[in-house]
């Protein structure tokens, strides 16, 4: 492996320790009664409200449609990804100090599986909460879910439900990209030398 190919791998590793420091994505409720708007924060280990009360009153609201309350500490993939993530920090350091070409190869594919698998358990926690309503809510509307969308705004009774990645998601991508970098260039710089 080459020194650059080798730097890279070695920044896309340090890269994503910030995963740990910055929010993952954050979703903002608007509506008539909070002109300010309500804010939920998904960390890598956490789930915060944007202003201190504001996860309690989510799930406050979430209550009177029959959604589940949103508890951080029952959700095993904010105790999972944590250690998934040092993991592949750590692997990376490994293999920008090894120069080991198949490990670079299984470390970009790793990372991609581990984003598209992201992506699509978060995209069904919402549609989870989303539909699996309480029966015996205080108010029932037949035909409706409450997901939140996942990229952009959705309207949601009398609420704008907007949902974007934040710093930590950004962040990953780039070391993803670098380690892709990485690899395609040890690709044809092989392809090269034969």
């Amino acid at each position: 492996m080459s020194w650059l190919t080798r730097g890279l791998m070695a920044l896309a590793s340090l890269i994503m320790i910030g995963i740990y420091f910055q929010p993952l994505w954050k979703i903002k409720l608007y509506a008539p009664q909070y002109p300010d708007g309500l804010g939920m924060i998904i960390w890598v280990n956490k789930i915060t409200g944007q202003k201190k009360h504001d996860l309690m009153n989510i799930n406050l609201l979430n209550h009177y449609v029959g959604m589940k309350k949103i508890d951080p500490d029952s959700i095993p993939e904010l105790k999972i990804l944590p250690i998934i993530f040092g993991f592949m920090i750590l692997f990376g350091l490994v293999v920008a100090a090894t120069g080991n070409t198949k490990l670079l190869y299984t470390w970009v594919v790793l990372i991609i599986i581990i984003g598209i698998a992201s992506l699509v358990d978060f995209w069904w926690w919402e549609y989870t909460y989303g539909h699996n309503l309480d029966p015996h809510a205080p108010i029932k509307i037949p035909g409706m879910a409450y997901q939140p969308p996942m990229f952009g705004c959705k309207n949601l009774l009398n609420f704008r439900a907007c949902a974007y990645p934040a710093t930590g998601t950004y962040l990953l991508a780039l070391s993803g990209t670098l380690g892709v970098i990485s690899a395609a260039i040890e690709f044809f710089r092989r392809r090269k030398q034969k």
